[in-house]
């Protein structure tokens, strides 16, 4: 392991910019993140805007590790990568998989606040429709309760699903849902992982089939990697609606993972509208090639976020920091 910088090293390190969406994705429009130069690489931490400290801590692990570690080394060079559907009406889903490149398999977000499951059903049975042949996984965030859960995925199950991503919100209505759907549709814990002040608890309750990792909500792609060895269970790795500089570590976290059976949720900066990389890691040919992202200066000064936001960012990068 390392020492961990001194503040005043991460604070000369740090840009922070303001990265605007093609589609509105869980309620952001506008992405902003801090992206790290340090001596092994390029790092970022991006917890989202209402994360709190102590949970914004571990995306600050993440980005250090990254930066002034660097990655483990890779067993793969080449990843599978899903395509991500936001909750969007049934007449959007072509247009919005048109930025994907090489769809094999597509994530679809359901049980979106205000809408209903028939909404659900018609935005699954628009991917099935455009894409017979592809893997079609859900994610409802949480978003449902037990019973909804039950019923909407027999419901949704006539479309092929390959797996439902945290159906219901908590460890023990994941394992009612699961034994009530009796292997019919596998379940993937998300949120009860790497929100979890233990997040193993899914695995020890036979509450989940696999697993969905993120390296920076678990604290590195180190920590995520003893994660899943413990847990026994296959896992994917995701985002969390990264720029390219995050996506790279989702890349080396994949890429390090003794076993890789699934396709992973990395291809999120196809549905930025820009970047701070360039080529930006986006998927072709439904994957993408692992290697190191470096962010360039020019777009770091277009997409800088305006003063009073990086000042918010840097008191935030010294909360984090005291925690560590």
């Amino acid at each position: 392991m390392f020492s961990l910088p001194p503040l005043d090293q991460l604070v000369a390190a740090a840009h922070v910019v303001s990265l605007p969406m093609r589609v509105k994705f869980r309620g952001v429009e506008t992405r902003e993140v801090m992206v790290l130069d340090g001596p092994a690489g390029w790092g970022e931490f991006g917890p989202f805007l209402e994360y709190d400290d102590e949970e914004s801590a571990r995306w600050l692990a993440s980005a250090v590790e990254a930066g002034w570690l660097g990655h483990p080394d890779p067993v793969r060079n080449w990843i599978p990568v899903n395509a991500t559907l936001p909750a969007v009406s049934a007449d959007l889903v072509p247009e919005v998989l048109n930025a994907f490149d090489g769809l094999h398999t597509v994530k679809v977000k359901v049980a979106e606040a205000g809408q209903s499951l028939s909404e659900d059903a018609a935005r699954v049975g628009a991917v099935r429709h455009l894409l017979p042949d592809a893997k079609i996984r859900v994610d409802a965030n949480g978003g449902w309760s037990v019973g909804q859960a039950v019923a909407a995925l027999r419901m949704l199950s006539v479309f092929g699903l390959e797996y439902a991503e945290q159906p219901v919100a908590t460890i023990a209505e994941m394992a009612a849902v699961r034994s009530a759907l009796k292997g019919t549709v596998l379940i993937a814990a998300d949120e009860s992982v790497r929100k979890a002040t233990d997040p193993l608890a899914v695995a020890r309750a036979g509450a989940a089939d696999l697993l969905v990792v993120k390296a920076a909500p678990l604290g590195g792609v180190r920590r995520a990697l003893e994660i899943v060895a413990e847990a026994g269970l296959p896992a994917v790795v995701s985002s969390a609606l990264d720029s390219s500089v995050g996506i790279g570590t989702g890349l080396a976290l994949a890429a390090a993972l003794p076993q890789l059976p699934y396709a992973c949720g990395l291809g999120t900066v196809s549905l930025m509208a820009a970047d701070v990389a360039a080529p930006s890691l986006v998927a072709a040919v439904g994957g993408m090639a692992v290697r190191d992202v470096v962010a360039e200066p020019e777009l770091l000064a277009r997409f800088a976020a305006p003063a009073e936001r990086r000042d918010w960012w840097l008191e935030r990068l010294r909360r984090c920091h005291a925690l560590l």
